[in-house]
């Protein structure tokens, strides 16, 4: 049975939040706004942009308001979404615009892993059909990570001899695992995390009433991530591990089997369980390696986290063992999630690993 378009999932869509083309406000970006207004407007537009930085800062959200601004003719407010043009990217059916994603595969019934060399050569029938418009041609690639070898190798003949008046605008989480000649043909645009002010400028706007400190903690300035953990009680599940981390070195293993048991279920719209419970555990071990070389976090992302991880991590040496930890667990989850272990089996020894780790076991409950 062929699926209907309107029940085709977005692969580049958070879930829980709109589509970036949906988003007016560009927050937190301003540096990264003002390096592309100034090579427009100064006459050193560059044809191919590769937009970096940690998932969820707002990448997509920047091309497409670049795409809004450049059909729109460059003039007025950048990332107004109040222009016929402006309306027709929101609706995907402006004809100067060509959006580059994860296909959906009707035969296995879910989107396809990687972007495919189908998916480059429509960009290229894109820009011979639309020249003879004429003026500005904009395409995003969201994201350039998920391009296969074959698709790679196609794009780079397209930023090799790019089209006339073409935007290519490629969004990319991990640019190091791109083909290194087409970022050396590519103009990038790096972009930041956000500050807790300005998480919480975001999850307001988008109606999200939720702790921005502790999202902002918790996801490392990552939008995205904020909206997922705010989306499956992520902060919760946090405070959870947090209070059970607390009875180290002698793990309450009655309160780690009710925590490990959270990690089991069916993956659903609200997200996978077992991916949300490693999300807070390789946190809190990448929060508590960090505390050994920085000190406690600040601002704390649960209750009582602060005094722990100086308990569990006060010098140099333990930094090095919690990093090792979260460097090892997270490949056995990875491992345990291929050969389909049981999540809840597999937490719960993970968890009983970290209770004897060295500086657990050193690391004594002050009393009182």
């Amino acid at each position: 049975m062929k699926t209907e378009p309107e029940d085709i999932p977005e692969p580049d869509r958070v879930p829980g939040a709109p589509h970036p083309r949906h988003t007016d406000r560009v927050i937190g970006q301003d540096n990264a706004i003002a390096e592309f207004m100034e090579a427009a407007q100064g006459g050193r537009l560059h044809h191919a942009w590769l937009l970096t930085g940690p998932r969820g800062v707002g990448k997509a959200t920047l091309a497409w308001a670049i795409a809004r601004w450049m059909l729109s003719g460059a003039s007025g407010p950048f990332g107004a979404t109040d222009t016929p043009e402006a309306r027709r990217v929101a609706a995907l059916s402006e004809p100067r615009l060509h959006l580059v994603r994860r296909p959906w595969d009707d035969k296995a019934g879910r989107l396809s892993a990687q972007i495919t060399v189908d998916e480059i050569r429509r960009l290229l029938s894109f820009f011979h059909l639309s020249a003879a418009e004429g003026g500005r041609r904009v395409a995003i690639i969201d994201a350039a990570d998920d391009m296969n070898l074959a698709a790679a190798n196609a794009l780079l003949k397209v930023l090799e001899e790019p089209p006339a008046d073409a935007l290519i605008l490629m969004i990319a989480h991990q640019p190091a695992g791109l083909l290194p000649t087409i970022r050396s043909r590519c103009r990038t645009l790096r972009l930041s995390p956000l500050t807790p002010a300005q998480m919480g400028n975001v999850l307001a706007h988008l109606g999200i009433d939720e702790d921005a400190e502790a999202l902002a903690a918790l996801s490392d300035g990552s939008v995205g991530e904020a909206l997922r953990l705010a989306g499956q009680s992520g902060l919760d599940r946090y405070q959870q591990l947090v209070d059970l981390m607390t009875t180290l070195p002698r793990l309450d293993r009655p309160r780690a089997a009710v925590f490990a048991d959270g990690a089991a279920g069916r993956a659903g719209a609200d997200g996978d369980p077992f991916d949300l419970t490693m999300t807070v555990l390789d946190r809190f071990l990448t929060r508590t390696a960090r505390a050994g070389l920085m000190g406690p976090p600040l601002p704390q992302a649960a209750r009582g986290e602060g005094a722990l991880l100086a308990r569990l991590s006060p010098d140099d040496q333990a930094a090095r063992a919690w990093a090792d930890a979260q460097a090892r667990l997270s490949a056995r989850a990875r491992t345990g999630r291929a050969v389909n272990l049981d999540p809840a089996a597999l937490v719960m020894d993970m968890l009983i690993e970290l209770a004897h780790l060295p500086p657990a076991r050193s690391a004594l409950p002050s009393k009182g």
